[in-house]
């Protein structure tokens, strides 16, 4: 009996779409045809190993913040990996900056009040780490083909939730922890004021770092670039900012008149 309804793919569909045509159609094998429906050839499950393989790696060094490489990694020229390791290296460099350029402007915070510099790693940590994970599971689904552009608001209110609820466990967490140190008379006097604006600053920066690494890999992909390009490190460096920003801010109105800030 003859099918008319069979699954195919034209000549100029690109590698990735393919690979996910066959993973939807669980296919072994699939024709390629032209503009005029001419069969022009196959393409076999093997065929698309070496391309799920390929693009993977591909997105694996993207994911660590640089370039793609065109060969494999021993067959790679120590210039090639100078390249496209140094250039992205250069750009984080250059993006660390502006977290340095955010810590002078408080300078004078942290020598009236020395203990608020003993948090600044645990902040910047956070809002990086929260951003990384987001920015990884959304470029993910997006290359699986189970997230579009257009459902980048659906994304947004989800992260939105899920950095909340996400910032309250981390919230609660470092009270603890702060209290207990304080305890000791770490913290000086006003540990549970601190501890308080430790645990704020965790809740903004959750929520920041989530909502910034879901959203990224939607700007890119809207100004034509890869949204793999919104790697961990990327990522981390670009709302590190927001994170410094997002502590002092909290840690001023609710130390302001107990503390000399």
């Amino acid at each position: 009996v003859m099918e008319t309804d069979v699954v195919r793919v034209s000549d100029e569909m690109d590698q990735e779409t393919v690979s996910r045509l066959f993973a939807e159609h669980d296919l072994n094998v699939v024709p390629v045809v032209d503009a005029q429906g001419k069969m022009k050839g196959i393409v076999t499950v093997d065929d698309i190993v070496d391309v799920v393989q390929e693009a993977a790696t591909e997105d694996i060094q993207k994911f660590g913040g640089m370039e793609a490489l065109g060969l494999p990694y021993l067959q790679s020229s120590r210039r090639e990996m100078i390249m496209k390791r140094g250039r992205w290296l250069v750009l984080l460099l250059v993006g660390s900056m502006l977290t340095t350029t955010a810590m002078e402007g408080f300078q004078d915070q942290v020598a009236r009040v020395p203990v608020l510099a003993v948090f600044i790693a645990m902040i910047v940590s956070t809002v990086g780490n929260s951003g990384s994970q987001a920015s990884t599971l959304v470029i993910r689904a997006m290359a699986l083909g189970e997230v579009r552009a257009g459902d980048w608001w659906l994304i947004l209110r989800r992260e939105l939730m899920i950095g909340l609820a996400l910032g309250l466990v981390l919230f609660v967490v470092a009270l603890i922890r702060v209290i207990i140190w304080g305890s000791f008379g770490v913290y000086g006097d006003h540990y549970v004021l601190i501890a308080i604006a430790v645990g704020i600053s965790v809740i903004g920066c959750t929520m920041c770092g989530t909502l910034a690494g879901a959203m990224l890999p939607f700007v890119l992909r809207k100004f034509g670039a890869d949204p793999a390009s919104a790697s961990a490190p990327f990522v981390a460096t670009l709302v590190d900012v927001s994170g410094i920003l997002i502590y002092f801010g909290i840690a001023n109105l609710v130390l302001s008149g107990v503390l000399p800030l």
